[in-house]
């Protein structure tokens, strides 16, 4: 009989639960680390690893051994500052809320820890921007951290041309910039140390310094951005909205709730009084082939992206109306590169007005026929032209500027196809509550099913997907049904690290077992979904 396998010790030294599923485990190959069986062998130079032998060794030539009692304090510093990669372990230094690095000291922590720090690295970004080296070696490990994990994760496909990434040589002149995006990328890491069924912080020490990084950083950011905000010039505002827009990610990935609305309504406001009066510095480089034109661009669209798709599951008018966005100007400058879930402008429209029709219909108490008749009309052609919409021609227009197969325009279609789904699901039971019937919605969601099952082998493109899977699951009849859709929540999580996606798990398993008692009917749900206690943001 086969033996279960024995915990890995990648998992051991990580001080999480390994899943014991093979080799590699699940938790390590979702990580991105080497799966080891044991501790590996570390060679060293020198007679031993410690005391005053270390880094000495025995030789004929007494010539040089002048120049070995220089060579090993030089050594020894090197060893101390080991390159690795950001993810396999945490800065040595912590922050303190004052915002002074605080150095913790191997005596204090034991052997193991000493061991542990010695394997950190000093990031390599560092040396590409002269600008980095002036910040302290936590400051750039987070940087190192934001420019692998996090610019490739709100993106739809990484490239020379993400946005994200033109936004550290802004945070280089802004402090309120660099404490939202140091931490970011501090609170994703923590993350990374925690699981989708017990998401609680790892007790790794490397975990806990980087839990108290997350906090201090956050807070240092709010402190920046409320003296920003408090001042007379606006000279700074770009940076100011980048900063809000990078605290509403912070937020998804924190939990997806009681943020995200407040950050949002300040980077509208913003934009709403600031882009149109500095229009005459379009030119001005911020980034590697990113004018600053272009970064307000994207911010703009992924505003107008948020506000969508977070108004749709959020309590009527809790969000303002909004007439920033030229969506026919979107529409023709739309590319997947430079978007953040790559679900269409025209679809993002739609969901839009749908949203609008909702809130009309809750605003008022009682509508008189001609006003039910109105919305009805409406609502009606909005689903007529979600179902001509062509996803095809859409993923092969926005996929031109890459050099993409015919299945990679296939999946992008697929995607397309989920959000146009979401979006019909979505405002059929709008229609629904205006008609006082109950649509048979079971096709739809079958269909929806599918395509979210097809989109789990594309990493890229499934991490885009979780509005969609939240659609769906308000929809699940079947025990089945609902099972997959926890795995698919689990698979999100495993991509992505955000906290929102284990809450998106909780609150559908909690409205299942609601909505099994009550027996409501399932078009309620576009009113009842609103009132959790919270406002949930799931994208």
């Amino acid at each position: 009989m086969n033996r279960k396998p024995e915990p890995c010790y990648t998992c051991r030294n990580r001080r999480i639960q390994c899943d014991q599923s093979g080799v590699p485990c699940r938790k390590c190959q979702n990580a991105g680390l080497e799966c080891l069986d044991q501790r590996p062998l570390r060679w060293v130079k020198g007679v031993a690893i410690r005391g005053k032998m270390q880094g000495r060794s025995f030789e004929k030539n007494e010539k040089n051994s002048s120049l070995l009692k220089s060579d090993n304090k030089v050594s020894a510093i090197q060893r101390s500052v080991t390159r690795a990669k950001p993810t396999s372990g945490s800065p040595r230094s912590g922050l303190d809320f004052n915002g002074k690095m605080n150095t913790i000291h191997e005596s204090i922590m034991g052997k193991e820890f000493g061991l542990f720090l010695h394997s950190i690295s000093e990031p390599s970004v560092a040396l590409e921007d002269p600008s980095l080296l002036n910040l302290d070696r936590v400051s750039r490990y987070y940087i190192d951290y934001y420019n692998e994990r996090i610019c490739k994760l709100f993106i739809v496909y990484d490239s020379d041309k993400n946005p994200f990434r033109s936004l550290i040589p802004m945070g280089m002149k802004n402090p309120v910039l660099l404490k939202a995006l140091l931490a970011l990328a501090a609170r994703h890491h923590v993350n990374t140390g925690q699981s989708f069924d017990n998401p609680e912080m790892s007790t790794a020490p490397g975990f806990i310094n980087a839990h108290r990084d997350a906090l201090s950083l956050k807070h240092q950011a709010m402190e920046a951005l409320s003296h920003s905000l408090r001042g007379s010039q606006s000279c700074n505002q770009d940076t100011t909205v980048a900063s809000i827009f990078l605290l509403i990610f912070l937020d998804l990935i924190e939990s997806g709730s009681d943020g995200w609305n407040f950050h949002l309504e300040g980077a509208k406001k913003l934009i709403a009084s600031t882009y149109p009066q500095v229009e005459n510095q379009a030119g001005i480089n911020q980034g590697p082939g990113e004018t600053l034109q272009e970064i307000r661009s994207f911010i703009t669209r992924q505003i107008y992206l948020i506000e969508t798709l977070g108004a749709a599951f959020s309590r009527p008018k809790l969000l303002t109306q909004s007439s920033l966005f030229d969506q026919q100007e979107m529409q023709l400058h739309e590319t997947v590169e430079k978007s953040f879930l790559g679900c269409p402008e025209y679809i993002l429209t739609a969901i839009q007005c749908l949203s609008f029709h909702r809130d009309s219909i809750t605003a008022s108490i009682t509508l008189d026929d001609t006003g039910i008749a109105s919305h009805r009309t409406d609502t009606e052609s909005l689903l007529d032209l979600l179902q001509n919409f062509d996803d095809y021609t859409w993923a092969s227009n926005v996929q031109s500027s890459r050099d993409s197969s015919l299945q990679d325009i296939a999946n992008l279609c697929m995607l397309s196809q989920a959000y146009k789904l979401g979006a019909y699901i979505y405002g059929r039971r709008i229609l629904d509550a205006l008609t006082q019937t109950e649509s048979v919605q079971d096709r739809s969601v079958s269909e929806l099913l599918g395509l979210i099952n097809f989109l789990k082998d594309d990493p890229a493109l499934f991490k885009c997907i979780l509005w969609p899977v939240f659609v769906a699951g308000l929809e699940c009849k079947w025990q089945a049904q609902r099972d997959f859709l926890v795995g698919c929540l689990e698979r999100f999580w495993s991509l992505t690290s955000c906290l929102n996606g284990v809450n998106a798990a909780k609150i559908l398993q909690e409205y299942w077992q609601q909505g099994d008692l009550s027996h409501n009917p399932q078009s309620q749900w576009i009113f009842n979904i609103g009132n959790l206690g919270r406002d949930w943001l799931w994208i």
